[in-house]
């Protein structure tokens, strides 16, 4: 029995007059090109194509938007980091990127992370973005069944040291379905946009 029982596309936004009405909660999902983000969607809402996976880096163009509970939304960000992208495409972002940062509803950002490759430049800066001052932070570090233990175990301990308190992190794989209980709750908790207990 799936834990989301309400999950649902809502929209794709393209242009600022497309955004939701500013109420409920939502959390942004947002990594790298290729991190493995639409995988990590899909194994936490339990949804085998709910969020389209492809090979191809750069294919998230638009925000697009699933109501998980009433109320309760994710954000799946475009993909950053990868040079296909065209410009003019990223030139489109950046002003609806920015209006979701300035959303009352918008409480949390989930970062998924390639655990082989680890936090890099632009996953800093994009958790900056989301200001962990203001809503929860947390990473997943993804594909980690890619690992061995021994590696997994040293990757957790040097993640949580670089992120301090500005954000949680966790193992997570969503070919085996490691951390995908931990994620959901997680991400439950951000949407009550309760800081202290999603870093607890």
């Amino acid at each position: 029995m799936s834990r989301f029982d309400h999950v649902t596309f809502q929209l794709s936004v393209a242009s600022p007059e497309q955004f939701l009405a500013d109420t409920g909660a939502e959390v942004a999902f947002a990594g790298r090109s290729n991190a493995g983000k639409s995988s990590a969607i899909n194994a936490i809402t339990e949804r085998k194509t709910l969020a389209r996976t492809s090979k191809t880096p750069g294919r998230t163009r638009l925000l697009n938007y699933f109501e998980i509970e009433p109320k309760h939304r994710i954000v799946d960000l475009p993909g950053y980091g990868h040079a296909e992208v065209h410009a003019s495409e990223r030139r489109k972002w950046e002003p609806l990127i920015q209006i979701l940062r300035e959303r009352e509803s918008f409480c949390g950002l989930c970062l998924i992370v390639d655990a082989r490759r680890g936090l890099r430049d632009e996953d800093i800066d994009l958790m900056d973005w989301a200001d962990p001052t203001r809503r929860s932070v947390h990473v997943l570090l993804a594909k980690a069944d890619k690992l061995n233990q021994a590696e997994r175990v040293a990757l957790l301990k040097a993640t949580q040291s670089a992120l301090g308190e500005q954000a949680s992190a966790q193992l997570f794989s969503a070919h085996t379905g490691l951390g995908v209980k931990e994620a959901q709750g997680q991400l439950i908790k951000m949407w009550r946009n309760d800081r202290a207990a999603a870093h607890s």
